[in-house]
């Protein structure tokens, strides 16, 4: 076997590591750690934050898709590694929302709620499926195997852009009804 599949298999079990390590962490923010909620007040402002990075996250995304669909791979990149560092701000920012704030509940009711539970679940399975694959996707790319890298970014982007656009969908959703 040669050193760079070596290498690629390397990269790529650190990956299933690295995202196996963060959802464990985040199952255990949302479920087991407690909120501290004396130092909310002041972040008040983060539901609202990750939803605009949410969407920033998206629309790079979207500009990204353009600008490979008509070769313009330079214009491309940049566009996905704006994607990924919203992505990236924005997961930092929904970790110190949740250890701040904790969970928020839905208080609709009846079909509202269904609906708001449906986006939730889809969003929240489809999050843990993107985490390993955008990894992976950008690693591809990075590393210059970029037959892999399209391969899989076929099931990466509409992945990506679905957690992207319901995170914005699970927090107007938030917004309307908790008040």
């Amino acid at each position: 076997m040669d050193q760079e599949r070596i290498n690629a298999r390397a990269v790529l079990g650190a990956i299933v590591a690295l995202s196996a390590t963060a959802i464990s962490f985040l199952l255990w923010l949302l479920y087991v750690h407690q909120a501290a909620t004396q130092f909310a007040g002041r972040w008040i402002f983060l539901p609202a934050l990750n939803a605009f990075l949410n969407g920033l996250s998206a629309v790079a995304l979207c500009v990204g898709l353009y600008f490979i669909k008509h070769e313009n791979r330079q214009a491309h990149r940049t566009s996905m590694l704006l994607a990924f560092g919203f992505s990236s701000l924005f997961l930092i920012s929904y970790i110190v929302n949740h250890a701040l704030h904790g969970d928020t509940y839905f208080p609709g009711q009846g079909a509202v709620r269904a609906v708001y539970i449906s986006i939730l679940a889809s969003h929240i399975f489809l999050s843990v499926v993107a985490l390993p694959l955008v990894l992976t996707t950008f690693f591809f790319s990075l590393s210059g195997r970029f037959g892999m890298h399209r391969r899989i970014a076929r099931f990466t982007f509409p992945i990506w852009l679905y957690v992207s656009i319901t995170g914005v969908i699970v927090f107007a959703f938030l917004k309307v009804y908790a008040y």
